[in-house]
């Protein structure tokens, strides 16, 4: 398995997967040949964003991610038939281009068929949202390099993902998957009710459900018993029953939390829900989701995605900048990793 790979690395990892191709993508020549070609289409593309400003770099980067997801579709496991793994079209889609950034909205098409972005949310139980449009803020704030960046400074109802820390789970066999959960904004913290708005927080996080609170009950407490970090976001040992309620082993709870989360760069996230889903989005698909709505206002709106960007006029132009370079950064490890979770 891929993990802890390093940003450094990651283009390394990718680069050698050409030769020995993982999975499915060494099944046929044709199924090789498009492996090998995307990913060096992709490598090409996210160099080429290092090199220009924040104008162009969307759609440099978004052609970069695409690209890798047709490596990934390619070496896919679970992607066989001839007439699976091939992807034709975007099948996601811009609304209200021309208004605030903010409000600018995504919509997906609701059948699959060979779309890119519906055909790889299938294949990583990944959310798509059909004609329920999704803003840009609520799909930028699923994003765990964006919780402490809003992308409205003046946004404070936000849903980021929760930060499993799965190193913390018990060495010794336990009845409870107990485990530390990081990153509840302040607001859950500083309500009037901590409970309530705590149970309705984790109401996005439908993999969360089931959250059993026998640590509160035995102590007496209450409410959540918080540990406030110095940014004034906070953490909670959180618990679950454990595999038929018996005494589990540490692998068999790290089973059940890998079950639940979704990994990123390293790290495992519980991730929100978007359109109503029943699974929380992959962040595959959230970064998706966000640069293909940049790259559309990009090249299809040029005057208004100038303004958008423009560091002395708007608001928004620090914190796109930063997430562009993040998606350099960033996204060739999270290639690596999705790579791997398609072909183990």
């Amino acid at each position: 398995m891929v993990i802890d790979i390093s940003v450094r690395d990651a283009w390394d990892v990718l680069r050698g997967a050409r030769s020995a191709p993982p999975g499915l993508a060494a099944r046929t020549p044709r199924r090789r040949r498009v492996f090998a070609a995307s990913l060096e289409q992709a490598e090409q593309f996210f160099r080429a964003a290092l090199a220009v400003g924040p104008a162009t770099q969307p759609v440099l980067v978004f052609y970069g991610l695409s690209q890798a997801g047709r490596a990934i579709a390619a070496s896919a496991t679970a992607l066989a038939g001839e007439d699976q793994w091939g992807l034709s079209g975007h099948g996601i889609h811009t609304k209200q281009a021309d208004g605030p950034l903010t409000d600018v909205r995504a919509r997906t098409d609701a059948e699959g068929k060979r779309a890119s972005f519906v055909r790889l949310s299938e294949l990583l139980d990944s959310p798509v949202w059909g004609d329920e449009p999704v803003t840009l803020a609520e799909l930028w704030d699923c994003l765990p390099v964006n919780s402490r960046t809003p992308l409205d400074p003046g946004r404070t109802i936000r849903v980021t993902p929760l930060l499993v820390d799965h190193r913390g789970v018990y060495d010794e066999p336990h009845p409870m998957v107990s485990v530390p959960v990081a990153y509840f904004p302040p607001r859950v913290l500083d309500g009037d009710d901590t409970v309530a708005a705590f149970t309705d927080y984790l109401t996005h996080f439908p993999e969360a459900q089931g959250y059993d609170s026998y640590v509160l009950a035995c102590a007496g407490r209450p409410e959540p018993d918080f540990t406030r970090h110095h940014d004034g976001w906070g953490e909670l040992m959180m618990n679950w029953v454990s595999v038929e309620g018996r005494h589990a082993t540490r692998d068999e709870h790290l089973d059940h939390l890998r079950r639940i989360t979704r990994r990123d760069n390293g790290s495992w996230y519980l991730t929100p829900t978007v359109g109503g889903s029943p699974r929380g989005i992959h962040p595959l698909m959230a970064w998706w989701a966000v640069l293909h709505t940049l790259s559309n206002l990009a090249r299809y709106q040029p005057a208004e995605w100038a303004r958008h960007i423009d560091v002395d006029q708007s608001i928004h132009a620090v914190p796109v900048e930063r997430l562009l370079a993040e998606a350099c950064r960033l996204l060739p490890v999270l290639i690596a990793e999705t790579l791997d979770e398609v072909t183990a």
